[in-house]
């Protein structure tokens, strides 16, 4: 798992809850998305609209559980940003 995963996720949890959920990530994105990507955080055309974030958060949810945790979360992100 990439440091730039973790960092990812961790901006994207907004209660710090260790967990992600689908309108967390695309409240994260929407409201956060800009900044974390002028920082370096996510890659400028990592940011997408609602749909894109819904897709990446299905994407990432391995056993539907309609959960992210940072290791699924960190597979799905490192491989398709070119992380790890």
């Amino acid at each position: 798992m990439s440091d730039k995963a973790r960092k990812l996720f961790e901006a994207l949890d907004l209660d710090q809850n260790g967990i992600l959920t689908r309108d967390e990530v695309i409240i994260a994105l929407r409201s956060k998305g800009p900044s974390l990507a002028a920082s370096g955080v996510l890659p400028f055309w990592g940011l997408g609209d609602v749909d894109d974030s819904s897709a990446l958060f299905d994407a990432a949810d391995q056993n539907g559980d309609a959960v992210l945790t940072l290791e699924e979360f960190a597979a799905v992100v490192d491989r398709r940003f070119g992380w790890h």
